[in-house]
């Protein structure tokens, strides 16, 4: 039995992001009865402390684990993993200054996933970006095991850092579940769509994922576009909710939890846009995949690195309109590529493989 700590996430069950997914769906039917869990999970963040879950012991740290508090939230959790535990799997290098003092009191196998090159990322100012560019070189030299969730991650790592990476995606294959057609149906009524002659986007609606060229191309074309997001959150995204949703063909809904309603929208579009510009493999695009609908990606390596060139890309709004223009292809090449590349079971076991 190999024991194996977690670090870095809000916890489980999930409800926030791409490692809470990653972390749902490589534990439980998806794990080997070899490998024993513990999961470090946000008191703060998890309404209902649970003491297992599918198996796995939850242990809690009374700090938030997103935003400025995800270093302490990350270093903490790292000072109770120094005994009991043969591997130690760390989730983003938020909190990886720490791991020089890990490395040698514990002396444990240390596997570090180093996200999507977070100090790189526009919400971050000066200051933060010198402290997560550090985290990452950190984690990179201190672990024994660096994971790059995209081939664009793992060849910065080699030409940055010199180190080789374990190149380990995301599964998507948990977004397709039973739900009867007149359910999905109904779900599209309720929103007044028809099924595919609609768009829809997810994400966070954050500059680098540039919900503006999105909202620019749709608005001037007419076409109808269903874009999920967080658009309460900031100044940035009501701003620009207030900006376009004036206009009748695009559908704002808030975070969408309700797992029945976000498979109907998915499932029913005429295609998906995604654009994602930072990070790596993106879970929302790998997901997206599964469903077997042309995708238009924002052109930069990862997300080309994610679908196999297999979609259509953009760098502007202009570009965007002319995808939307025209006849778009295909999606089943991008859902082939997903199921042999892009399911859970898959990806478990390659975590497995490095403990």
């Amino acid at each position: 039995m190999t024991k194996v700590a977690i670090i870095g996430t809000q916890g489980v069950p999930a409800k926030y992001g791409g490692f809470e997914s990653l972390v749902e769906n490589i534990i439980g039917e998806n794990a080997s009865p070899e490998i024993d869990y513990t999961i470090f999970c946000s008191s703060k963040d998890m309404p209902q402390k649970l003491d297992t879950y599918k198996g796995c012991r939850l242990k809690y740290v009374p700090l938030r684990a997103n935003g400025i508090q995800s270093i302490p939230y990350d270093m903490l959790s790292m000072t109770r993993v120094f005994r009991g535990y043969d591997t130690i799997l760390v989730l983003g290098t938020s909190g990886c200054l720490f791991l020089p003092v890990l490395k040698t009191l514990s002396r444990k196998r240390l596997v570090v996933n180093i996200d999507g090159l977070e100090h790189r990322r526009a919400k971050w100012g000066k200051l933060a970006r010198f402290i997560l560019r550090a985290s990452e070189a950190s984690a990179v030299r201190f672990a024994d095991v660096i994971i790059a969730d995209n081939k664009g991650i793992q060849d910065y790592v080699t030409e940055t850092y010199h180190k080789p990476a374990a190149l380990i995606a995301y599964g998507g294959d948990n977004v397709i579940r039973p739900v009867a057609p007149e359910r999905q149906a109904a779900i599209l009524g309720q929103y007044n769509l028809i099924a595919g002659e609609y768009a829809i986007t997810v994400c966070r609606v954050e500059p680098e994922n540039n919900p503006d060229i999105i909202l620019e191309a749709f608005a001037r074309t007419g076409k109808p576009l269903v874009f999920i997001g967080n658009w309460d959150r900031s100044q940035f995204s009501r701003s620009l909710k207030a900006e376009y949703e004036r206009f009748s063909n695009i559908t704002f809904l808030n975070n969408v939890y309700d797992l029945d309603i976000l498979f109907a929208l998915r499932n029913n579009a005429g295609a998906y846009v995604h654009g994602h510009s930072a990070g790596g493999t993106n879970p929302s695009l790998v997901e997206a995949m599964f469903f077997g609908r042309p995708i238009l990606a924002y052109n930069v390596v990862y997300n080309r690195e994610t679908t196999d060139n297999r979609a259509l890309y953009f760098s502007n709004s202009n570009e965007l309109i002319a995808h939307l223009s025209a006849p778009l292809p295909s999606g089943e090449p991008l859902r082939d590529f997903a199921r042999n590349n892009y399911t859970w079971k898959k990806i478990a076991s390659l975590y497995e493989a490095l403990y």
